[in-house]
């Protein structure tokens, strides 16, 4: 159900894309050994959600700003190779969900640089 308040960035299709993802990586730490909740699986969930919330965070700032939220959103977005590189490694994932994460991230890195082009841009 969509709200009756919207917020700009919530048009933003990075934006979506790492909600997206985010509810794609707590799903599939939920399969982790519970050892990991409070190690792997939390850091993994937790940088996968920053990719979203850091948008979110410097979207209404200057534009100085928003680019460096976008920079922690990129810098999320190489933690979470890590994490899935880690989450393979240790046989909690298998090396396709691996490879669909790596595109993911891939995929947002580029739309999120792409994005902190354009305002560089648009100021020059």
């Amino acid at each position: 159900m969509k709200s009756n308040y919207h917020f700009k960035f919530e048009g933003l299709q990075v934006y979506q894309k790492a909600m997206d993802f985010g509810e794609i990586i707590n799903t599939l730490v939920m399969k982790f050994p519970n050892h990991e909740l409070y190690a792997l699986s939390s850091q993994f969930r937790r940088a996968a959600d920053s990719i979203a919330l850091n948008i979110s965070e410097g979207y209404p700032g200057s534009d100085a700003q928003f680019i460096k939220h976008i920079n922690y959103s990129i810098y999320s977005c190489n933690e979470c190779v890590s994490c899935s590189t880690k989450s393979k490694r240790r046989n909690y994932i298998s090396q396709k969900e691996d490879e669909e994460n790596r595109m993911y991230l891939s995929e947002l890195t580029k739309m999120l640089s792409s994005l902190r082009k354009k305002i560089q841009e648009r100021n020059h």
